[in-house]
């Protein structure tokens, strides 16, 4: 449906580092530019330094299984995320829905989730 996304942050270094660990697991690397995260060769998510972000976002990614749900939580919240919800069902979702939140180091939310 979206082509990319791009998120405004206060200190790229800070962002790199939890996006780097948090999205790991789900099989998403930086680019070479440094700012572009996605599958290799295809990243859709852009992280641009700005004075001033804009908090507040909501991001979900595809995780492929429960265990990448629950390494994507770990990771970020060992790299400065804070955590928003940890791994488990939400049934009130759907009955399937797995998925786990965190707050990045701008205060945005971001999930993992899968439905197994």
């Amino acid at each position: 449906m979206y082509d990319h996304i791009g998120l405004k942050v206060k200190d790229a270094a800070a962002s790199v580092r939890f996006y780097s660990a948090a999205l790991k697991p789900l099989g998403h690397a930086i680019d070479d530019s440094g700012t572009g995260f996605g599958p290799p060769g295809a990243p859709a998510l852009w992280l641009y330094e700005d004075a001033k972000p804009h908090a507040g976002v909501h991001i979900a990614f595809a995780a492929s299984d429960r265990a990448a749900v629950d390494a994507f939580h770990k990771a970020g919240v060992k790299a400065g995320g804070s955590d928003n919800g940890k791994p488990g069902l939400r049934t009130d979702y759907a009955p399937n829905y797995y998925a786990a939140f965190l707050i990045d180091p701008d205060g945005n939310n971001v999930e993992a989730v899968c439905m197994e």
